[in-house]
Protein backbone atom coordinates (compact mmCIF):
# COMPACT_ATOMS: atom_id res chain seq x y z
CA UNK A 1 0.00 0.00 0.00
CA UNK A 2 1.85 3.36 -0.89
CA UNK A 3 0.77 6.83 0.29
CA UNK A 4 0.56 9.37 -2.50
CA UNK A 5 0.21 13.23 -2.27
CA UNK A 6 -2.14 15.44 -4.01
CA UNK A 7 -1.04 18.52 -4.28
CA UNK A 8 -3.81 21.20 -5.64
CA UNK A 9 -3.55 24.72 -4.87
CA UNK A 10 -0.34 25.63 -4.94
CA UNK A 11 2.20 27.37 -7.89
CA UNK A 12 5.56 24.68 -8.92
CA UNK A 13 8.13 26.83 -5.85
CA UNK A 14 5.30 26.37 -3.36
CA UNK A 15 4.85 22.37 -4.22
CA UNK A 16 8.48 21.41 -4.19
CA UNK A 17 8.59 22.81 -1.03
CA UNK A 18 5.58 21.14 0.47
CA UNK A 19 7.33 17.67 -1.19
CA UNK A 20 10.71 18.59 0.23
CA UNK A 21 9.28 18.64 3.63
CA UNK A 22 7.41 15.12 3.12
CA UNK A 23 9.60 13.36 0.76
CA UNK A 24 10.66 10.44 3.11
CA UNK A 25 7.17 9.28 4.19
CA UNK A 26 5.46 9.58 0.80
CA UNK A 27 5.19 7.42 -2.98
CA UNK A 28 4.20 9.28 -4.97
CA UNK A 29 3.87 13.15 -5.63
CA UNK A 30 0.55 14.06 -7.51
CA UNK A 31 0.47 17.29 -9.23
CA UNK A 32 -3.11 17.86 -9.35
CA UNK A 33 -5.36 19.40 -12.12
CA UNK A 34 -5.91 22.78 -10.85
CA UNK A 35 -1.68 23.15 -10.97
CA UNK A 36 -1.56 21.57 -14.59
CA UNK A 37 -4.19 24.03 -16.08
CA UNK A 38 -1.75 26.75 -14.13
CA UNK A 39 1.38 25.73 -14.67
CA UNK A 40 1.33 23.09 -17.29
CA UNK A 41 3.30 20.49 -17.93
CA UNK A 42 6.08 21.88 -16.58
CA UNK A 43 5.33 21.41 -13.44
CA UNK A 44 5.75 17.29 -13.80
CA UNK A 45 8.79 18.05 -15.60
CA UNK A 46 10.46 20.53 -12.75
CA UNK A 47 8.90 17.91 -9.58
CA UNK A 48 10.55 14.75 -11.55
CA UNK A 49 13.85 16.54 -11.69
CA UNK A 50 14.12 17.99 -8.32
CA UNK A 51 12.53 14.74 -6.79
CA UNK A 52 13.43 11.78 -9.26
CA UNK A 53 13.70 9.12 -6.28
CA UNK A 54 9.72 9.59 -6.45
CA UNK A 55 6.84 8.83 -8.39
CA UNK A 56 4.82 11.60 -10.06
CA UNK A 57 1.41 11.30 -11.55
CA UNK A 58 0.00 13.74 -13.46
CA UNK A 59 -4.00 14.32 -12.95
CA UNK A 60 -4.68 15.02 -16.84
CA UNK A 61 -8.33 13.46 -16.03
CA UNK A 62 -7.88 12.39 -19.66
CA UNK A 63 -11.65 12.40 -21.52
CA UNK A 64 -10.40 12.83 -25.40
CA UNK A 65 -7.23 11.88 -27.75
CA UNK A 66 -5.65 9.00 -24.57
CA UNK A 67 -2.56 8.12 -26.57
CA UNK A 68 -1.48 11.52 -27.26
CA UNK A 69 -2.04 13.18 -23.68
CA UNK A 70 -0.23 10.77 -21.97
CA UNK A 71 2.48 10.53 -24.43
CA UNK A 72 3.47 14.21 -23.62
CA UNK A 73 2.49 13.74 -20.08
CA UNK A 74 5.11 10.50 -19.70
CA UNK A 75 7.91 12.91 -22.25
CA UNK A 76 7.29 15.23 -19.45
CA UNK A 77 8.59 12.41 -16.89
CA UNK A 78 5.55 11.46 -15.35
CA UNK A 79 5.03 7.86 -13.94
CA UNK A 80 1.34 7.62 -13.96
CA UNK A 81 -1.06 9.58 -15.86
CA UNK A 82 -5.14 9.63 -14.81
CA UNK A 83 -8.02 9.17 -17.11
CA UNK A 84 -11.37 9.12 -16.21
CA UNK A 85 -13.77 6.30 -16.09
CA UNK A 86 -16.50 8.27 -17.78
CA UNK A 87 -14.23 8.05 -21.00
CA UNK A 88 -14.86 5.73 -23.76
CA UNK A 89 -12.95 2.33 -23.80
CA UNK A 90 -10.84 3.50 -27.26
CA UNK A 91 -9.72 6.34 -25.27
CA UNK A 92 -8.61 4.38 -22.30
CA UNK A 93 -7.22 1.32 -24.93
CA UNK A 94 -5.13 4.67 -26.19
CA UNK A 95 -3.81 5.06 -23.46
CA UNK A 96 -3.04 2.12 -22.48
CA UNK A 97 -1.26 1.47 -25.06
CA UNK A 98 0.82 4.59 -25.28
CA UNK A 99 1.39 4.10 -21.75
CA UNK A 100 3.23 0.60 -22.35
CA UNK A 101 5.64 2.61 -24.40
CA UNK A 102 7.00 5.13 -22.12
CA UNK A 103 7.12 2.52 -19.10
CA UNK A 104 3.82 4.88 -17.42
CA UNK A 105 0.89 3.32 -15.58
CA UNK A 106 -2.69 4.65 -16.40
CA UNK A 107 -4.93 5.73 -13.12
CA UNK A 108 -8.40 5.70 -14.29
CA UNK A 109 -10.46 7.90 -11.90
CA UNK A 110 -13.97 6.94 -11.53
CA UNK A 111 -15.07 10.28 -10.52
CA UNK A 112 -19.40 10.44 -11.11
CA UNK A 113 -19.15 7.61 -12.62
CA UNK A 114 -22.90 5.91 -12.44
CA UNK A 115 -23.00 2.48 -12.66
CA UNK A 116 -19.55 1.84 -10.69
CA UNK A 117 -19.45 -1.87 -10.45
CA UNK A 118 -20.67 -2.15 -14.09
CA UNK A 119 -17.86 0.05 -15.27
CA UNK A 120 -15.25 -0.96 -12.89
CA UNK A 121 -15.26 -4.33 -14.80
CA UNK A 122 -15.28 -3.01 -18.11
CA UNK A 123 -12.29 -1.06 -17.27
CA UNK A 124 -10.30 -3.86 -15.23
CA UNK A 125 -10.64 -5.88 -18.90
CA UNK A 126 -8.79 -3.05 -20.43
CA UNK A 127 -5.71 -3.42 -18.47
CA UNK A 128 -4.76 0.11 -16.98
CA UNK A 129 -3.15 -0.40 -14.43
CA UNK A 130 -4.94 1.29 -11.35
CA UNK A 131 -8.93 1.82 -10.65
CA UNK A 132 -9.42 4.83 -8.40
CA UNK A 133 -12.80 5.49 -6.33
CA UNK A 134 -12.79 9.71 -5.89
CA UNK A 135 -15.47 11.63 -3.90
CA UNK A 136 -14.85 15.13 -5.39
CA UNK A 137 -14.75 18.70 -3.65
CA UNK A 138 -18.27 19.56 -4.21
CA UNK A 139 -19.19 16.01 -2.75
CA UNK A 140 -17.16 15.85 -0.36
CA UNK A 141 -18.73 19.12 1.01
CA UNK A 142 -22.47 17.66 0.82
CA UNK A 143 -21.20 14.95 3.21
CA UNK A 144 -19.91 11.67 1.19
CA UNK A 145 -17.16 9.58 1.31
CA UNK A 146 -15.12 7.17 -1.29
CA UNK A 147 -15.05 3.99 1.68
CA UNK A 148 -18.37 2.32 0.50
CA UNK A 149 -17.12 3.05 -2.93
CA UNK A 150 -13.39 1.42 -2.71
CA UNK A 151 -15.58 -1.66 -1.47
CA UNK A 152 -18.29 -1.96 -4.62
CA UNK A 153 -14.68 -2.21 -7.01
CA UNK A 154 -12.93 -4.38 -4.67
CA UNK A 155 -15.65 -7.08 -5.11
CA UNK A 156 -15.50 -7.08 -9.02
CA UNK A 157 -11.57 -5.49 -9.48
CA UNK A 158 -9.66 -8.70 -10.38
CA UNK A 159 -6.37 -7.42 -12.66
CA UNK A 160 -6.11 -3.93 -11.59
CA UNK A 161 -4.97 -2.63 -8.38
CA UNK A 162 -6.85 -0.05 -6.38
CA UNK A 163 -6.96 3.34 -5.17
CA UNK A 164 -8.99 5.75 -2.93
CA UNK A 165 -9.14 9.53 -2.85
CA UNK A 166 -11.11 12.14 -1.38
CA UNK A 167 -11.43 14.40 1.72
CA UNK A 168 -8.66 11.69 3.26
CA UNK A 169 -7.51 12.48 6.59
CA UNK A 170 -5.45 11.16 9.57
CA UNK A 171 -9.29 10.78 11.85
CA UNK A 172 -10.16 8.23 8.19
CA UNK A 173 -7.39 6.63 6.92
CA UNK A 174 -8.22 3.89 9.33
CA UNK A 175 -10.92 3.31 7.48
CA UNK A 176 -9.17 3.50 4.31
CA UNK A 177 -6.34 1.43 5.30
CA UNK A 178 -8.93 -1.28 6.49
CA UNK A 179 -10.44 -1.56 3.25
CA UNK A 180 -7.04 -2.52 1.70
CA UNK A 181 -6.75 -0.28 -1.31
CA UNK A 182 -3.00 -0.59 -3.07
CA UNK A 183 -2.64 3.32 -2.86
CA UNK A 184 -4.14 5.98 -0.80
CA UNK A 185 -4.36 9.76 -2.31
CA UNK A 186 -4.25 12.50 0.57
CA UNK A 187 -4.27 16.12 -0.29
CA UNK A 188 -5.48 18.56 2.40
CA UNK A 189 -5.09 15.84 5.31
CA UNK A 190 -1.55 16.81 4.91
CA UNK A 191 -1.22 19.82 2.98
CA UNK A 192 -3.47 21.41 4.99
CA UNK A 193 -1.68 20.67 8.00
CA UNK A 194 0.18 23.21 10.43
CA UNK A 195 3.44 20.22 10.63
CA UNK A 196 3.16 18.60 6.82
CA UNK A 197 5.90 16.16 7.95
CA UNK A 198 4.46 14.87 11.31
CA UNK A 199 0.93 14.26 9.42
CA UNK A 200 3.05 12.53 6.70
CA UNK A 201 4.89 10.62 9.09
CA UNK A 202 1.69 9.79 11.24
CA UNK A 203 -0.32 8.67 8.09
CA UNK A 204 3.21 6.19 6.83
CA UNK A 205 2.98 4.78 10.17
CA UNK A 206 -0.78 3.43 9.94
CA UNK A 207 -0.43 2.29 6.16
CA UNK A 208 2.96 -0.18 7.58
CA UNK A 209 1.22 -0.97 10.25
CA UNK A 210 -2.29 -2.27 8.60
CA UNK A 211 0.21 -4.06 6.19
CA UNK A 212 1.89 -5.48 8.75
CA UNK A 213 -1.40 -6.58 10.44
CA UNK A 214 -2.27 -8.15 6.94
CA UNK A 215 0.91 -10.42 6.64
Amino acid sequence: MELQLALDLVNIPEGKAVVEEVQEHIDIVEIGTPVIINEGLRAVKEMKETFPHLKVLADLKVMDAGAYEVMKASEAGADLITVLGATDDSTIQGAVTEAKKHGSQIVVDMINVKELEKRAQEVDALGVDYICVHTGYDLQAAGESPFEQLQTIKRVVTRAKTAIAGGIKLETLAEAVKAQPDLVIVGGGITGQADKKAAAADMQKMIKREMAAQV
